[in-house]
């Protein structure tokens, strides 16, 4: 691993941790109009109206987009399994886009699906919607992620990828100096 490898892995980790930082705070700025005015729109058509930025109503009845339904932490967490593989940039960068198209697109189909079954009075309306949040969300990141692996033909793995290669960039150069020292000696 060269020098400029070096800087590359190095600045996708910092990137991971500078975002993090303020509690996700630029993935909810991004994403909340991005998933609450898609939702809105659909919805109005059935006569909803927005009551502010995340509270829609809808007949009466009372649609709160709170951050967790926006799932910032989703992205990151895509985000997060994208900068830990090691890339080409433009791959990179196709396969940021698919992450989050994706998610943004699922995600909005989720809030309309919720929605309607909130309105038809489904019975297990609340154990759906907490078997999806807790098991479901999981299981959503990992279809995403291991289509975008197919798509984008992706052979390394997060963080272990980066690991063995300086792992073995550590080893090549030790195996070098013992090599020197023996010469010396």
């Amino acid at each position: 691993m060269n020098l400029k490898q070096g800087l590359g892995v190095l600045s996708r980790y910092l990137i991971l941790v500078l975002l993090a930082l303020p509690n996700l705070f630029l993935f909810y700025f991004i994403f909340t109009p991005l998933t609450i005015y898609p939702v809105f729109i659909a919805l109005k058509s059935f006569g909803a109206v927005m009551l502010s930025q995340s509270l829609i109503n809808l007949n009466g009845v009372l649609i709160e987009l709170i951050p967790a339904c926006i799932a910032g932490a989703a992205y990151y967490f895509l985000l997060v399994l994208n900068l830990t593989t090691p890339m080409p940039s433009n791959k990179r960068v196709k396969s940021i886009i698919f992450l989050f198209a994706s998610f943004l697109v699922l995600n909005v189909i989720r809030i309309l699906l919720f929605t309607w079954l909130l309105l038809s009075g489904f019975q297990y309306f609340n154990l759906a919607h907490k078997a999806t949040w807790y098991f479901g969300s999981t299981l959503l990141l990992i279809i995403i992620w291991f289509a975008n692996v197919y798509l984008f033909k992706i052979k390394e793995i997060p963080v272990y990828s980066d690991f063995m290669a300086l792992f073995k960039e550590t080893r090549v150069k030790r195996k070098k100096r013992l090599a020197k020292k023996k010469k010396r000696l």
